[in-house]
């Protein structure tokens, strides 16, 4: 049975030299991103309705896609439909799998493709993350899947041939919900791993941002080569959809993207707000995926 990395690419490549022992050697500070476009948010649905979420989600932000494929994407034995949705708004790496899931795959909320794996590996561990799966081989590159501190889960891959994709119109955002036993922990980890800047830490956010009227929240805004993320410090009582939207996509308009989404079957979860200087609202696609789509006020 074929095997492949999780980043189908096949049909947007271009050659790039081989991952050397030279680089492998560099020190754990060294920086091993490569560009927010090749950052997918891991979107796991039924088998079912994996045609209806890929065209729901390039409906509503446009793009393109990759041929879709079936194919064994763990170290084990399994089976999936796979395909890439590239969007201007960011990427997603769709999987509906055929088999049984194998642990722990479904729980990496990202893909980041990084310069060289072993070296980005052992800088995550250094900085405090854990291998949930050894770095593991295919035929266009290698995976790992890794976890920081407060459960974040993310894959970690390299491509015998890097990927060319466009860079993208806007950068998404990582959104993740902590609580403070493991928040700083997790910002200092990931932030000395990916060379993030801190761009904003509000320890007195509205917590109606996240679904808490009448409490403040911790909301700290992080920018590395990695892309976009943002880290949202509660008690973790978070009513729903709260702490399902995995990904945060910046639109031009949100009015007209949100009708859109409507006409291609995307579900409203949470209607449009004012939250600090956006508006923002949260949606569910066919098949489950939960995300929050935004719109920055004066643009």
């Amino acid at each position: 049975m074929k095997r492949i990395a999780f980043l189908l690419a096949t049909a947007f490549v271009t050659a790039a030299p081989l991952s050397s022992p030279l680089l492998a050697r560099e020190t754990a500070s060294a920086d091993y991103s490569v560009g927010p476009q090749y950052d997918t948010t891991h979107v796991y649905v039924p088998e079912a309705e994996f045609d209806r979420f890929v065209t729901s989600f390039v409906a509503t932000f446009g793009g393109t896609t990759s041929k879709q494929g079936e194919f064994q994407v763990t170290p084990t034995n399994s089976l999936t439909k796979s395909q890439l949705a590239l969007t201007p708004a960011g990427t997603v790496s769709v999987f509906g799998f055929k088999t049984p899931i194998p642990y722990p795959f479904g729980d990496e909320r990202t893909g980041y493709l990084v310069t060289d794996m072993d070296a980005a590996v052992a800088s995550a561990v250094k900085h405090g993350a854990i291998r949930r799966i050894a770095t593991f081989p295919d035929p266009i590159g290698r995976d790992a899947i890794v976890q920081w501190p407060g459960g974040v889960n993310m894959q970690l891959y390299w491509h015998t041939t890097k990927p060319s994709y466009t860079p993208l119109t806007t950068v998404p955002e990582n959104r993740i919900y902590l609580t403070a036993d493991a928040a700083d922990r997790f910002i200092g980890g990931w932030t000395a791993y990916a060379h993030g800047r801190i761009v904003s830490d509000n320890r007195a956010a509205p917590g109606a941002e996240v679904g808490q009227p009448g409490k403040t929240i911790r909301r700290v805004a992080i920018e590395s080569g990695y892309g976009r993320m943002v880290v949202f410090i509660t008690d973790g009582q978070l009513p729903w959809p709260y702490g399902r939207d995995m990904t945060g996509y910046a639109v031009s308009d949100l009015t007209a993207t949100l009708e859109k989404a409507s006409a291609a079957g995307v579900e409203t979860l949470v209607a449009p707000f004012s939250a600090g200087t956006r508006q923002t609202a949260i949606i569910r696609f066919p098949g489950g995926y939960v995300a929050e789509i935004h719109t920055e006020k004066g643009k």
